[in-house]
């Protein structure tokens, strides 16, 4: 996909939310992406209604040989696939496979987004305390702006959450709102 070549615009990022819920820990998480799912689903809707890229960053379980398309289905096809399908990529979402827990570790999500005019990333999806943290540091030390959502991330321990939002505020800037209070820049011709 080519860029618009402007800049200051903005991109959610729906962190490891087409997911399975088939490893350890996953019990813990389940109820919090239980709450998570409807207002991520609201704020997907608002993105796309904006023009404002969605890009799906998303772990590949494994499946080294797998695709983004499978990955999906693979998910829609477990237990819980109530959690996925009211956030399932459209056909022309963007979707990045992530091999460790930052979404800019090996991926090509940084040329991505400055070919998108992306300066603000909207984080989102789970888990608070270990992705979208990690992410939100490689974020920062790349220079965009970062918005956290408190409501629209997941975690599997409350405490170190809490702990995670802190530290994204204080010590790289991010800005920790309520979903409702997420506001959206536009790219022109960068609809998502």
């Amino acid at each position: 996909m080519s860029g618009s070549g402007q800049t200051g615009g903005s991109a959610l990022i729906v962190i490891d939310m087409v997911n399975t819920y088939e490893y350890e820990d996953a019990e813990l998480l389940t109820p919090a992406a239980e709450r998570v799912v409807p207002v991520l689903a609201r704020l997907i809707g608002r993105a796309r209604d904006a023009e404002v890229p969605v890009i799906y960053a998303n772990d590949n379980f494994g499946l080294w040989r797998s695709h983004h398309g499978e990955l999906v289905e693979t998910a829609l096809s477990r237990p819980h696939a109530d959690l996925v399908e009211p956030i399932r990529p459209a056909d022309d979402s963007l979707f990045v496979v992530k091999t460790r827990h930052s979404i800019f570790y090996d991926t090509p999500l940084s040329y991505l987004l400055r070919q998108l005019g992306a300066e603000t990333l909207v984080l989102t999806g789970q888990v608070t305390e270990q992705c979208v943290l990690y992410s939100a540091l490689d974020a920062h030390i790349r220079h965009f702006e970062i918005t956290v959502p408190r409501d629209a991330v997941a975690s599997i321990h409350p405490h170190l959450e809490a702990a995670a939002l802190e530290m994204m505020e204080c010590n790289m800037g991010a800005r920790i709102v309520g979903a409702e209070d997420v506001t959206f820049r536009g790219v022109p011709g960068a609809g998502g």
